[in-house]
């Protein structure tokens, strides 16, 4: 199993490291949060798979299951370029990124990536609102 520098709330399943914030960092996980992780898990059988739920920090209703960030270690990615990789991520996703996800980040790596950099990204805060309220074009 690879190893990196996470943070609590790591979950072991069938020798794979997992690692979920929770809804909006509640600590309690989501519908929406939870078919993401089944399908990535069964579609891509990853050796690292964290998935954040980033909603809270955006202008949206508490317990929104709106915005992740996914870090995804597979020797699936493999050959595959980063595009590849995340339309590999998309296909897998398409109902979610069709309904209740509004944004998803991902971070798509492979196991020797991983062990090169066991970092994972941070989303920078959200600005609120939108192009007209921020007075940009």
């Amino acid at each position: 199993m690879l190893t990196g520098r996470l943070v609590s709330g790591l979950v072991f399943v069938a020798g794979r490291v997992c690692l979920s914030q929770g809804s909006a960092g509640s600590g309690a996980m989501g519908p929406v949060e939870a078919a993401i992780r089944t399908k990535l898990e069964q579609a891509l059988s990853p050796e690292v798979l964290e998935l954040r739920n980033e909603s809270g920090g955006h202008a949206v209703p508490p317990g929104s299951e709106t915005h992740f960030r996914v870090a995804v270690v597979s020797s699936r990615f493999e050959g595959l370029s980063p595009l590849q990789r995340h339309r590999l991520v998309h296909a897998t996703l398409a109902e979610e990124l069709a309904g209740p996800v509004h944004a998803l980040a991902i971070q798509a790596r492979t196991p020797a990536q991983w062990r090169e950099n066991p970092e994972l990204d941070t989303s920078p805060p959200c600005l609120g609102g939108n192009k007209k309220t921020r007075g940009t074009p």
